[in-house]
């Protein structure tokens, strides 16, 4: 076939040009005469402007398709110049796996596979009735702790009053053996009044004797000076008999030693009586029960007397002792019981609370695995929930590639579900301290001569700056490619750096 045939728009006029220059020359017109009408001579087609009007086609053409390749190859171009990429990466997201606190049988199971659902939503429910006899329980263990208490604060208040009334039991012992030892030294006096008395009244007697003998006294009077001497005789030793009570009474040798008075007793003798010990005695075993043992066993009743002023406030011993009751030791026993009895009641409690199994995170209901009827252990895996808002890309980039990244740089990331419809916006948030060969299960053995060199991937976290997963969710494990603009200066916290603080 010719190309006169292929392009018959453009050799349309061709046959006729053709014809005109192979027709013999036309004979000039003869002139008009009177009896015919006047006849113009034919005009030749004019030839059209085919060389000019392929031209513009042609630069049009060209024009049209440097704008296409334009619009095509320069973001390409630009991309592979200003950018690190990599198909190595996909969408990475937290996941909660729910467990039961404790062990139970399900009731209810509220949730299924797919279901969103928020923070605190009730995913399962456990049989409730033993936990809250448990909780019965326990809140009678209280009221009796407490019973229990109330009964040792008051024990303690009367071991308080005892100790009270022994501290000024022994401060009374310590001054009736002042006044002992007064009254011995009165009854010393009143004993040398009657020895006088009976010296004068031997004296008398004898001169009554001596009377009656020369008959210059009658024997009435005689008999009345001897009865006188008798009785001052019978009065002297009554004092002597007295002052060897006081004596004995105050805890001494009834006679005292020669060459010493019957009132020579010991300076100290109002701290070291028998009574006085004894009174301090049982003030200090009150004082143990109250928590408070006495310093030393061999201390005077002053000195313990000082040492309750000494720790009183503004010296109130009184107050001293009330101030005892919340640190006795039978005190502190039922508090510390009331404590472990509210304990347990609040574990109780905590353990009904627990039969309500919550979801800890928003996101989305997957891997159920448990039924109603079903019994199950505190720890046991029931359901996980994957967060839609806590989504990051983790991209491993080649070692080669890592030189230039750093955090904070941006990032554009193409997701394969959405393709070139949808692009999200992210930033570098860090890099994973190891290559993905050395956290695999089982991590090559390079000491055994087999080593291969082979270029390593390290994970690089990517957090997205404008994720709206209500708008465009993106799941976990989706293909993505993303290009960082490592050009660009990178912004935001830790910008530049590439190990966090």
């Amino acid at each position: 076939m010719s190309a006169s045939a292929l392009k018959p728009s453009q050799n349309f006029h061709a046959p006729v040009a053709a014809a005109a220059e192979a027709a013999p020359p036309a004979k000039a017109p003869a002139a008009p005469t009177d009896c015919s009408p006047a006849v113009a001579p034919p005009r030749p087609p004019a030839a059209p402007p085919a060389p000019r009007r392929r031209k513009w086609a042609l630069l049009a053409a060209a024009a049209a398709g440097l704008a296409v390749a334009g619009y095509f190859v320069v973001p390409l171009v630009d991309t592979a110049l200003n950018t690190v990429s990599t198909d190595d990466a996909c969408v990475n997201g937290h996941v909660t796996y729910v467990a039961p606190r404790v062990s139970g049988q399900v009731v209810k199971v509220l949730v299924d596979d797919n279901d969103r659902v928020k923070k605190g939503d009730v995913l399962v429910q456990l049989d409730k009735e033993p936990y809250q006899v448990q909780v019965a329980l326990k809140r009678a263990a209280v009221q009796s702790a407490q019973a229990d208490l109330t009964a040792a604060e008051a024990k303690a208040r009367g071991l308080e009053a005892q100790a009270v009334s022994q501290r000024w039991k022994l401060q009374f012992a310590s001054e009736q053996v002042n006044a002992q030892v007064a009254q011995l030294r009165a009854l010393a006096a009143a004993l040398r009044t009657r020895e006088a008395t009976l010296d004068e009244a031997k004296a008398e007697y004898t001169r009554a004797q001596q009377l009656v003998a020369a008959s210059a006294a009658s024997r009435e009077d005689y008999e009345q000076h001897q009865q006188q001497y008798r009785v001052a005789e019978a009065a002297v030793a009554q004092a002597k008999e007295e002052i060897h009570q006081g004596r004995a009474s105050l805890g001494l040798t009834p006679h005292p030693d020669k060459g010493k008075d019957p009132t020579d007793v010991p300076a100290d003798l109002d701290q070291t009586a028998s009574g006085v010990r004894s009174a301090l005695g049982d003030l200090a075993q009150t004082m143990t029960q109250l928590g408070q043992p006495l310093e030393a066993a061999d201390a005077t009743p002053k000195q313990i007397l000082e040492k309750f002023k000494a720790r009183a406030r503004d010296g109130d011993v009184d107050q001293l002792f009330r101030d005892l009751i919340p640190n006795v030791p039978a005190v502190l026993q039922a508090k510390a019981e009331l404590a472990q009895a509210q304990h347990d009641l609040e574990q109780a409690e905590l353990n009904l609370r627990y039969c309500d199994i919550v979801s800890g995170i928003d996101g989305v209901v997957t891997r159920r695995n448990v039924n109603p009827g079903n019994d199950v252990q505190a720890g046991q895996s029931l359901m996980a929930v994957r967060s839609l808002t806590e989504v990051w890309i983790d991209a491993n980039f080649k070692e080669t590639q890592l030189a230039d990244l750093r955090i904070g740089q941006r990032v554009r990331v193409e997701v394969d579900m959405y393709g070139s419809r949808k692009e999200f916006e992210g930033r570098i948030a860090g890099f994973t301290m190891g290559t993905g060969q050395t956290l695999s299960l089982l991590p090559p053995e390079n000491a055994t001569g087999n080593y291969v060199r082979i270029v390593q991937r390290l994970p690089v976290r990517i957090e997205l700056t404008d994720y709206d997963p209500a708008k465009a969710p993106l799941f976990t494990g989706l293909s993505v490619t993303p290009y960082v603009y490592c050009k660009e200066p990178p912004t935001g916290p830790n910008a530049g750096q590439v190990l966090l603080p």
